[in-house]
C-alpha cells in the first residue's frame, strides 16, 4: 500500500505502471484514502449489475465511500479492449480513465469543466511519465 492508495489487482493481467499516489493526491488531496481494485470482466459485470442496473461489464467504477475516501474498480481486459476505439493505447487509456473517476469522486459529474480538468491531468500525468522515463 502506497500512503493514501491501496491497491489490489484481482486479475491476471499485467498492468501499466501510472503514477496512482501522485494523481491522487493532485486531484483528491493528501488526506483522500483511495482503494483501487482491478478485476475480472465477470466481477465488473457483477458489481455493475449491483449498482448500477447494467448487466455487462465496464471500464471503470467509482464508489465514494465517505468524504474522504473512495474506490476505483477497473477492469483491464475491458479497457484494452476499448482503447483503440478512443485512439489510445491500453496505458493511456488506463490513465485517461483513473483520471475520469478521481474527479467523480471529486464531485464533478460530465461536461465542460470535467473535460477540460481530464485534459489538463491527462497532459500532466502523459508529460510527466514520458520525461521520467526518459
Amino acid at each position: 500500500m502506497l500512503e493514501g492508495v491501496s491497491i489490489q489487482n484481482k486479475t491476471k493481467a499485467k498492468l501499466p505502471s501510472l503514477p496512482f499516489l501522485a494523481i491522487k493526491n493532485d486531484i483528491l488531496g493528501k488526506a483522500y484514502t483511495l482503494s483501487i481494485a482491478f478485476v475480472t470482466p465477470p466481477q465488473s459485470r457483477r458489481i455493475n449489475r449491483t449498482y448500477r442496473g447494467k448487466d455487462n461489464p465496464t471500464n471503470i467504477l467509482s464508489f465514494p465511500l465517505t468524504k474522504d475516501s473512495g474506490e476505483l474498480i477497473l477492469c483491464p481486459s475491458v479497457i484494452k479492449k476499448e482503447a483503440p476505439d478512443f485512439d489510445r493505447t491500453f496505458r493511456d487509456f488506463m490513465l485517461f480513465l483513473t483520471i475520469h473517476g478521481l474527479l467523480h469522486l471529486k464531485g464533478l459529474d460530465h461536461g465542460k469543466k470535467m473535460e477540460n480538468l481530464e485534459k489538463k491531468y491527462e497532459v500532466k500525468y502523459t508529460t510527466h511519465t514520458k520525461i521520467k522515463n526518459k
